[in-house]
């Protein structure tokens, strides 16, 4: 655990400001083209380093979700996920917290359970509307 204090630089300002305003969990890259709107001559590399350091301070989630890029979600609070099979969508999913998932784990095992992750899977609105055009793709996804 490193032992050092991040100051909130500009660049670290923006990306969590852009964080925070979007709904979408974007991965680095569109984090990268989001912030460069507002700061045209900040680096992919800049974007990497300030989402390391802005998880590290625990002021955004780095989400390391099953089989896709990394996501990044302003909301820093323990919470569940929802995400598109085919493109990839993030959203947070529209229920509490389950701690007694933790609670019926740990028994049945030999873990001292310190946390869980949640994350859903399924297809967005826009994801379904076209496999109902294009159904031959949805063996695709099984």
């Amino acid at each position: 655990m490193k032992d050092c204090v991040h100051r909130m630089t500009k660049q670290r300002a923006m990306i969590l400001e852009e964080l925070r305003e979007s709904c979408s969990h974007p991965t680095a890259d569109e984090v990268y083209h989001m912030v460069r709107r507002r700061l045209p001559r900040i680096s992919m590399g800049t974007i990497y380093r300030n989402l390391e350091v802005l998880t590290e301070m625990g002021e955004i989630q780095t989400l390391e979700l099953a089989g896709t890029q990394r996501h990044y979600d302003g909301n820093p609070e323990p919470h569940y996920h929802i995400r598109c099979v085919r493109c990839d969508l993030v959203e947070d999913a529209p229920l509490g917290l389950m701690p007694e998932l933790e609670e019926n784990v740990e028994p049945a095992t030999d873990f001292k359970i310190t946390g869980h992750r949640l994350e859903f899977l399924g297809l967005c609105e826009k994801c379904s509307k076209a496999l109902a055009v294009n159904p031959s793709e949805k063996a695709l996804l099984l």
